[in-house]
C-alpha cells in the first residue's frame, strides 16, 4: 500500500468510525502525519481525494473539515466514476434504475401534493411543444427530479440523478427514428404523471419501470453515438 493510500484509508477510517464527526475540523497535519506514518505531501493528496468525493472540505484560512456527510452529497460524487462506464456497464445500470425509478414513483404517488401535479403536467406541456433539444432535455430532467423530490428521499434522488446523467451521453432523438421515439417518451410521461395525480402507487411504479425499460430497449437496439467531445448529449430521455 502506498503512502497516499495509507493516508487516504486512515482518514477514511477515522470518519467511518466517527472519531471525526460531520462538520468537525480534522487534526493538524503534523499530528496526522505522525499517527498515519506518512509525509505531508501524501496526506495532502489523500485530503484532495476525499475532498473530490465530498467527504472533506478545505476552507481557506480556517482549516480542513469533515463535510456534513449528507447522503445525497456523498452519493452525488459517484458521478466521478459512473460517467466512466462503457456501454455494457450503462445497460447494467438500467437494470438498477428500473427498480429505483419504480420505487420513487410509487412514493411520489403516495405523497404528492396538488403543487406536484401542477408542476409535472406543466413540464410535460412544455416538453411536448418545444422544438429545442436542449430545452427538452432540461425539461425532462426537471420532470424526473420533481418526482424524486416528491418521493421525499434525497439520497435516492441523488443516485438516480447520477444514473440519468450517464445515460444522457447517448444521443437518441437525433437519430432518424427520433421524432417517433420522442413522441412515445412524451406519452410515457403523461401516463406516469396521471398515475401520480391519481395517487395510485402501483400504477405509478409500473409506468416508471416501463418508461425506463423502453429507453433501455432503444439504447440496446439503436446503439446511439456518444458525443465526440464527451459532453452530455442534449436529447436522450432520462
Amino acid at each position: 500500500m502506498s503512502a497516499v493510500d495509507r493516508a487516504f484509508h486512515g482518514l477514511r477510517h477515522m470518519i467511518a468510525t466517527s472519531r471525526l464527526g460531520a462538520g468537525e475540523r480534522i487534526p493538524p497535519e503534523a499530528e496526522l502525519c505522525e499517527e498515519l506514518g506518512v509525509s505531508r505531501g501524501s496526506l495532502r493528496e489523500a485530503v484532495r481525494m476525499l475532498a473530490a468525493l465530498g467527504v472533506i472540505e478545505p476552507r481557506h484560512g480556517s482549516g480542513t473539515y469533515v463535510s456534513q456527510l449528507r447522503p445525497e452529497d456523498v452519493i452525488g460524487s459517484l458521478s466521478l466514476t459512473v460517467e466512466l462506464l462503457p456501454f455494457p456497464g450503462l445497460l447494467e445500470v438500467y437494470e438498477i434504475r428500473r427498480v429505483l425509478e419504480a420505487h420513487i414513483a410509487a412514493k411520489a404517488a403516495a405523497r404528492r401534493t396538488p403543487e406536484t401535479v401542477r408542476t409535472l403536467f406543466s413540464l410535460i406541456d412544455a416538453m411536448e411543444t418545444t422544438d429545442d433539444p436542449a430545452e427538452a432535455s432540461d425539461l425532462d430532467h426537471r420532470f424526473h427530479a420533481e418526482i424524486a423530490r416528491a418521493a421525499g428521499n434525497p439520497a435516492a434522488a441523488s443516485l438516480l440523478a447520477v444514473f440519468r446523467a450517464r445515460s444522457r451521453k447517448y444521443q437518441i432523438f437525433t437519430l432518424p427514428e427520433g421524432p417517433e421515439l420522442r413522441r412515445k417518451s412524451d406519452e410515457d410521461h403523461r401516463v406516469l404523471a396521471t398515475a401520480i395525480a391519481d395517487r395510485d402507487p402501483g400504477a405509478a411504479a409500473g409506468a416508471a419501470e416501463a418508461h425506463v425499460a423502453q429507453t433501455e430497449r432503444w439504447l440496446r437496439a439503436l446503439m446511439p453515438p456518444v458525443e465526440e467531445d464527451g459532453s452530455l448529449a442534449d436529447d436522450t430521455p432520462s
